[in-house]
């Protein structure tokens, strides 16, 4: 559950001039737009990201009390599964002040898969702070969040986390930044002593020292830059104004014209730079230990976007395609995007928007564009972790939830009804894991199908399937803790017993060749008949792709009003492969020809025209069968480092390179995901239980023919279409 609370602050009277906004304007909004902050944390697994909120919480005064992770009493991790595991599992969501400043936060999962959560909430928010481990540098889930970041041009700034633990190393991971996320990394401070010694940080915009206690309620302590590091200091502040410099054409001048550069003009410069992502800030620090925090806050208010720095959405009209754009003020045409749907177990569905432009409040009626369906807005909630607050309206940047909409899903688009829009959409990967499902009673029965849509309403990334053949209903996910934590909320929530099989490598099929089939579908029954044929040229798509439609009929030898048939009977039938009923993904399916009849065509007959079409090209095609790649990095002391890869290349991995961290060995590898059921055991064995792992999914690969026979010759395992 993405938990948010956006409550008012008596200090947000008043308006900025700069904006170009009327005083009315400004006057209706619960708070400046120029003053807010929407921001993520994201990082790999164990990186901090929860430490670093509870802190944040605390020194703004939204909290009295520091939470913490290993004690299970974190304010964001309220989910019993989540204080059970240490571990976050839900996008938490949470608003503080800082300077005047409102700061919106969604402390996202580490853990790879739960990357669903971290996609929806990049797509709605306008900067990040990355949080990284001193010691581990960039890891492989950091990759997967700084790529998701990218995607949606999220401006970000880097907090290198852990400086206390023995081997923290803030250059390297500088270096890795650079090197692994192709980043232009711009270190704002330089560390202050390292490891047990670690005091603060030496502030290269402020030419100043800060100092920590290890004590809560403490301050920073801006002294002197101390005699022992001042040359230390003075390289790094003339790296750090090139580096600029390079960044940012109007600092550049300042800066060749050698006069004294003001702090202003320092910061101004370093958040120009970070919001057309140039650079990206790095700060240090040690959450646990209280230091470094406040002047991320600092960093936070300073160098990361509001809503009014971010380019305006952008949309399509329905129907026609026509571009729209939706500036982002309160006196534009309402339009927000739902990107989480909630089974509350209190109040009931919440649906969970970011408005872009325009404001709503309860009882407004509004246009779902992409579902073409009216909707009307009931109680509007601010919630702080499983908590609930009532508002009376939502204004442009504001994150809210929303009672009474039943038509609505994630990733729908939610608009003025006299000015619909559709903006872009959230696209989540495919499962890759599936395991069988069946209630124990037939009291579970019906438990369980509530259960069922309730969680796959909530989590695009699970899918469910009720298999033909077997009769069984396979669920799939991320990963095996995905499922494992979607079932034990079945059981907690939901009060279902039920069975759950082992788990299973969900497969895709694709083809290999380029073909040109017809699809006919021509029935005479009694006086009335059905008549649908079409030719439909059939070739592989780029991986990663999916399904690919196009419209090459020419002269009108189809009807416009049944090509959308087409193209759902060949999407409807690509949830079944050829090989072994697996769904069929990366195809291009170009629609150049047909014929139809005046009285006996319709819309089911060109559906199943494009149905026929699409089964006589896999079977001409050369169909293959593909399986889930996972990138892996392996951490293990350099004894057993043998012993490690010959284990991995055993389970048909391969190596990509090893990395020294101290005294451990870093291997980089990828593996199939088939081969890394029981990894976690089996890596304990060879190292005494001293090696770690961590696991991402990188992309899908032909199987090879030995195993793919394998494969189709037990044709019992399922998965569901795309």
């Amino acid at each position: 559950m993405v938990k948010t609370i956006l409550s008012t602050n008596p200090k947000s009277s008043g308006s900025n001039p700069s904006t170009g906004r009327s005083e009315s304007e400004t006057a209706s909004r619960e708070f400046p737009l120029e003053k807010l902050r929407n921001i993520g944390i994201i990082a790999h697994i164990d990186a901090g990201k929860t430490t670093v909120t509870e802190r944040i919480l605390y020194y703004t005064g939204t909290t009295y009390k520091i939470g913490e992770v290993d004690s299970g009493t974190a304010t964001m991790d309220w989910m019993d599964q989540e204080r059970e595991r240490g571990i976050t599992i839900t996008s938490a969501a949470t608003s503080c002040y800082w300077r005047d400043y409102r700061i919106n936060i969604i402390d996202t999962p580490g853990h790879v898969d739960f990357t669903a959560e971290v996609e929806r909430s990049l797509r709605v928010l306008d900067g990040g702070v990355v949080v990284f481990d001193a010691v581990s540098g960039v890891e492989p889930q950091s990759e997967t969040v700084w790529r998701q970041a990218n995607k949606y041009g999220v401006p970000r700034i880097c907090f290198v986390n852990k400086m206390d633990r023995v081997g923290a190393d803030f250059q390297n991971t500088m270096d890795m930044i650079d090197e692994r996320l192709g980043a232009k990394s711009l270190n704002i401070q330089i560390p202050w002593g390292a490891e047990a010694n670690f005091r603060g940080m030496l502030d290269l915009v402020e030419d100043k020292a800060w100092s920590f206690s290890d004590q809560q309620q403490s301050k920073p302590e801006a002294i002197d830059i101390p005699p022992e590091y001042q040359d230390q200091f003075q390289k790094a502040k003339a790296k750090f104004l090139e580096k600029l410099a390079e960044n940012d054409d109007q600092f550049l001048i300042t800066y060749l014209e050698g006069r004294a550069i003001s702090i202003r003009e320092i910061k101004l410069a370093i958040r120009r730079a970070t919001l057309t992502t140039k650079i990206v800030p790095v700060l240090c620090g040690t959450a646990l230990r209280n230091k470094g925090v406040q002047l991320l806050l600092d960093a936070i208010v300073d160098y990361l976007p509001s809503p009014d720095d971010i380019p305006p959405v952008h949309g399509t009209r329905p129907r026609t395609g026509e571009t729209v754009v939706r500036e982002a003020t309160d006196k534009a045409p309402f339009s927000a995007l739902a990107f989480k749907v909630v089974a509350d177990p209190f109040v009931g569905r919440l649906v969970y928007f970011r408005v872009y432009s325009g404001c709503v409040k309860p009882g407004d009626q509004v246009y779902n564009a992409t579902r073409e369906n009216k909707e009307r807005i009931g109680r509007l909630l601010l919630m702080h972790a499983n908590q609930r607050h009532e508002i009376t309206q939502a204004d442009t940047g504001s994150i809210a939830a929303t009672l009474g909409l039943k038509n609505t899903f994630t990733g729908d688009t939610l608009c003025d009804i006299s000015n619909p829009v559709i903006l872009e959409s959230i696209r989540f990967p495919e499962p890759v894991i599936s395991v069988a499902i069946e209630p124990k009673t037939k009291a579970d029965q019906d438990r369980l199908g509530q259960a069922l849509t309730s969680l796959s309403e909530e989590d695009p990334t699970f899918k469910v399937r009720h298999d033909k053949d077997t009769g069984q209903t396979l669920i799939s996910g991320m990963g095996e803790l995905h499922l494992e934590v979607l079932v034990d909320r079945m059981f907690r929530e939901f009060g279902v017993s039920a069975r759950v099989g082992k788990p299973q490598v969900a497969y895709r099929e694709t083809i290999t060749q380029h073909v040109k089939v017809e699809g006919r579908f021509i029935k005479q029954v009694g006086g009335h008949g059905q008549y649908g044929r079409v030719w439909v040229e059939f070739e592989p798509a780029k991986p990663g792709e999916g399904y690919i439609f196009v419209d090459g009929i020419r002269g009108g030898t189809i009807p416009k009003e049944y090509i959308p048939p087409v193209e759902q009977g060949i999407r409807e039938s690509m949830g079944s492969g050829s090989l072994a009923g697996y769904p069929v993904v990366d195809i291009k399916a170009t629609l150049v020809d047909g014929s139809y009849h005046e009285v006996d065509s319709s819309d089911m007959a060109f559906k199943m025209a494009g149905a026929l079409a699409f089964k006589e090209a896999m079977e001409r095609a050369k169909p293959i069968l593909l399986e889930p790649i996972m990138k892996m990095e392996v951490s293990t002391p350099e004894e057993f480092l043998g012993d490690v890869i010959g284990d991995i290349s055993s389970r048909r991995g391969q190596l990509e390179g090893i990395e020294e961290r101290g005294t451990t060995k870093i291997i980089r590898c990828t593996i199939p995901l088939a081969e890394t059921f029981g990894y976690a055991t089996t890596l304990r064995s060879l190292s005494q239980g001293r090696a770690t792992y961590t696991m991402e999914f990188l992309s899908y690969l032909e199987l090879s023919p030995n195993i793919a026979e394998q494969v189709v010759s037990k044709g019992k395992v399922r998965t569901f279409g795309v």
